[in-house]
């Protein structure tokens, strides 16, 4: 039996073209949206306009805010210091709504081709690997990079 597979995707000097057209060619249902706060600077990734540029492409968006990096750890992140990351995201994990999120996750990826997505191009420097491993670890993992502006 083949083992299911989860995406991840982030998109750190993307554009929104160029992440749902990366999207596309690997066939994604679902892209799962992992932050904690869906905001951003960059043009259209916000939740609103991410949702609705993805709706126009077909591909269904969820929120899973309670999977989302608290502040603490975001600020472990942009120092670099995954160690505290880590540990701060392990933390984040043990919380009733993180599990309850976690499941709904793991029963949405066992049926359709989901992506998840955060800020950060590079998936190892990203609680979304961590969350993967955590929550989906019978997953096998392709790791999306849509082409830079």
């Amino acid at each position: 039996m083949t083992a299911p597979t989860i995406w991840t995707i982030g998109y750190e000097q993307a554009t929104l073209d160029a992440v749902i057209g990366t999207l596309k060619a690997a066939g994604v249902d679902v892209l799962a949206d992992v932050r904690a706060l869906p905001l951003s600077r960059r043009p259209g990734f916000s939740k609103t306009a991410l949702a609705g540029a993805l709706a126009q492409a077909g591909i269904q968006y969820v929120h899973f805010k309670a999977l989302g990096t608290p502040a603490d750890g975001r600020a472990a992140a942009r120092a670099h210091d995954h160690a505290a990351l880590e540990r701060i995201y392990a933390g984040q994990l043990e919380l009733p709504e993180a599990m309850a999120a976690g499941a709904h996750l793991h029963a949405l990826a066992t049926e359709k081709r989901v992506a998840l997505l955060c800020y950060e191009r590079a998936a190892h420097e990203c609680h979304r690997t961590l969350l993967r491993e955590a929550m989906l670890p019978e997953f096998a993992a392709v790791d999306l990079v849509p082409d830079v502006v």
